[in-house]
C-alpha cells in the first residue's frame, strides 16, 4: 500500500483533540471534520504523556476502518524525550498518518519513515531551521502533505504579529512554493486562537485558500464548519476542474492544451483534487 494514498491529501480541515480527552475523540469524528488529530504534543503536559499514549492505545480498536483513515497522530518533537515512545505506539497501531511536530531536517524524516514504512507523514513547519530547510524536509520519503505551526513559528522568529499575521507572509509562500516544487499535496496553514470570532476565522481560512494552502489546523469544532466553507471550490473552479480532467483523459495523459494553455500533470492533479473536495459535500 501506498502510505500516500489517503483521503488525508484531499482534506480541508484538522481538528485538534488533546490525547487526555478520549471522551472527545468520537466526538471529534463525528463533528464534521475531515481529519482528526489525536495530539500527543502541545496540549498533553508531560506529566499526562503516557497517559495521553495509552488512551489512544485503549481507543483505537473501537474505531472503524473509515474514522481510522481520518485520524493523525500528533507526535512529540524530534529529539524529545517522548519521541521514540510515541513512534512505538504509531507502530503498535499501524496509524496511517503521523504530524511531526518542529520538523528540521530531511535525516528526521526519512528515520521515522524507515521504521513506519505504511505511514504518510506531515512535517511541520515551526522554527526558523524548519523554515530553513523546506525543500529538504518538503522532498523527504512519505510526506503527504506539510503544515504550518504559525504560533510556534512567530515565537521563534521573535515576531509580534498583527491579527492578519502579515508578518508571516512570506513564511507561507515559502511553504507553499516548496510544496508545489516537491509535487505533494498543497499545505495546512495554522490555527486561528479565536474560537468565537467568527469574521477572523473565516478571513484567515480565505486567506489560507488564496496563498494556494489547501487545508487548515482548527482548534475547536466551531471552527470546522467555517473552515470548510471557505474552502469549498466555487462553482466556476469545479467546472474549470472538470474540463481539466476531460481533456487529459481524452489526450490519454499525454501533452493536451486547453483554452490556449498547456495542461501538465500538477495542474491535472489539482483538478482532480477540486472535484475531489467538491464531491465530499
Amino acid at each position: 500500500m501506498n502510505p500516500l494514498d489517503t483521503p488525508l491529501g484531499f482534506s480541508s480541515n484538522f481538528l485538534f483533540v488533546p490525547g487526555t480527552r478520549p471522551e472527545r475523540f468520537v466526538k471529534a469524528l463525528d463533528s464534521g471534520a475531515d481529519g482528526v488529530v489525536l495530539d500527543l504534543e502541545d496540549a498533553v503536559a508531560e506529566e499526562d504523556k503516557e497517559a495521553a499514549r495509552n488512551a489512544i492505545r485503549t481507543a483505537w480498536p473501537q474505531f472503524s476502518a473509515e474514522q481510522r483513515k481520518r485520524l493523525v497522530i500528533r507526535i512529540n518533537s524530534p529529539g524529545s524525550k517522548f519521541y521514540s515512545a510515541d513512534l512505538l505506539l504509531a507502530q503498535e497501531l499501524h496509524v496511517e498518518c503521523l504530524l511531526i511536530p518542529k520538523s528540521e531536517s530531511l535525516d528526521q524524516i526519512n528515520g521515522a519513515a524507515l521504521g513506519l514504512p505504511q505511514v504518510a507523514i506531515i512535517p511541520m513547519i515551526e522554527t526558523a531551521i524548519g523554515l530553513d530547510r523546506l525543500r529538504e524536509i518538503a522532498n523527504a520519503n512519505q510526506v503527504l502533505r506539510l503544515a504550518l505551526g504559525n504560533l510556534d513559528l512567530q515565537a521563534d522568529l521573535g515576531m509580534i504579529c498583527d491579527s492578519q499575521e502579515t508578518e508571516l507572509q512570506t513564511a507561507r509562500y515559502q511553504i507553499v512554493l516548496a510544496s508545489r516544487l516537491a509535487r505533494i499535496a498543497p499545505p495546512i496553514d495554522g490555527v486561528t486562537p479565536s474560537t468565537d470570532d467568527i469574521p477572523r476565522i473565516t478571513d484567515d481560512a480565505k486567506r489560507s485558500k488564496r496563498m494556494g494552502f489547501g487545508a487548515k489546523l482548527c482548534i475547536h469544532p466551531k471552527q470546522v464548519t467555517i473552515v470548510k466553507n471557505a474552502f469549498m471550490p466555487t462553482e466556476d473552479e469545479i467546472e474549470w476542474a472538470k474540463r481539466v480532467i476531460a481533456a487529459d483523459l481524452a489526450s490519454k495523459g499525454g501533452a493536451v492544451k486547453l483554452d490556449g494553455k498547456m495542461i501538465d500533470r500538477p495542474v491535472v492533479l489539482l483538478a482532480q483534487r477540486t472535484v475531489a473536495i467538491a464531491g465530499k459535500h
